[in-house]
């Protein structure tokens, strides 16, 4: 199949499996209260631009791309939407990111130079390299504008996500004069774009929920070694020895992520906003008429606070970060200072 047929059937897969699933799910909870947050005109934009780089522009780079080198390859270097990820979050959108983080960027990034290298011509394969990083830098980019409206039902975002981005890539295809041949083949795609692209989303938003940007595309790093495993025992691809440093990069970077803790005092302003939520910690201690354990969604007030633990940039967190002050040492001209004021 064509790349830009494929990456138009995979997100119509999103689209059509989560479509089922949420008639089941209305059907079987119909005198329930929504359990996510619907989406609102203000998302719009944010929603807009997430279709426009992760729905269209990144999987057809993605399936061009994939024409170009090995599969094997390709699973290992969407470690680089981390990459992409991370860069975005810190200059874009303001997240923060110590040295520790960087320099696990810096390990996959190593690891991504060496899996562009081909051993055995001893040259570097650039064309197919750089529509996958083409790619990983679009859904890096979608996954910062996903994060802000990460709050709202996952499922109906993926879904959008999944019309809008799907249809318009059979468009384009059908426009170029791109063959599609009506077989189980276009099943198989829907089916795996389902479980590839629709699940994968649903579960990825509900990360950047939590985490933010950064460590979410980070954690997600892990994923590509799943695909490098497949490619390897279902299409016996094998690129060399480079292999070995670019797996030990990887795992060193996906590591000292991993291991990050993050604490300082931070306070939380006074906001009214709506989300799903369950009254497990110190953020939601506000009543119900009747005690409610379930997770459940409405618009609820958190009143100013300030503290000291361990966090992430989750939805709770997305505070700014005062720069360090640089040390100097004291001069002559200082002592003076210090002996008029006292």
């Amino acid at each position: 199949m064509n790349p830009v047929s494929l990456a138009g059937l995979l997100y119509l897969g999103a689209f059509t499996g989560l479509f089922l699933y949420s008639l089941i799910r209305k059907i079987k909870s119909k005198n329930e209260d929504g359990k996510y947050a619907p989406l609102e005109k203000k998302d719009v934009p944010w929603l807009a631009g997430a279709v426009i780089t992760g729905g269209i522009l990144a999987p057809i780079s993605l399936m061009i791309g994939l024409t170009l080198i090995t599969g094997l390859s390709t699973s290992l270097l969407l470690n680089l939407e981390g990459v992409a990820t991370a860069v975005i979050a810190v200059f874009l959108f303001k997240e923060n990111a110590g040295a520790r983080l960087w320099l696990a960027l810096l390990c996959m990034t190593l690891a991504g130079i060496f899996l562009s290298w081909d051993p055995t011509q001893g040259k570097f394969s650039i064309i197919g390299p750089l529509l996958i990083v083409f790619a990983m830098f679009c859904w890096g980019l979608d996954n910062n504008l996903t994060r802000n409206i990460s709050d709202k039902d996952p499922i109906q975002i993926t879904q959008v996500k999944g019309l809008i981005g799907g249809s318009t890539s059979i468009v384009l295809a059908l426009i170029l004069g791109l063959y599609i041949s009506f077989d189980f083949t276009i099943i198989s795609a829907l089916l795996l774009g389902f479980f590839s692209y629709g699940i994968s989303i649903v579960f990825f938003i509900q990360a950047l929920k939590g985490l933010g940007s950064f460590r979410t595309g980070a954690f997600f790093s892990f994923a590509p070694f799943i695909g490098a495993v497949v490619s390897l025992v279902l299409l016996r691809e094998w690129i060399g020895w480079v292999i070995f440093p670019a797996t030990g990069f990887m795992i060193i970077g996906l590591w000292l992520i991993i291991s990050e803790k993050h604490a300082h005092i931070h306070i939380h302003p006074t906001v009214i906003h709506t989300h799903s939520h369950v009254h497990n910690d110190i953020h939601h201690l506000h009543t119900h008429a009747e005690p409610v354990r379930k997770e459940h969604t409405h618009e609820h007030i958190h009143t100013e606070m300030a503290h000291n633990h361990i966090h992430f940039p989750d939805i709770h967190h997305r505070h700014k970060h005062k720069p360090k002050k640089k040390k100097r040492n004291l001069k002559i001209y200082d002592f003076i200072q210090i002996y008029k004021i006292e």
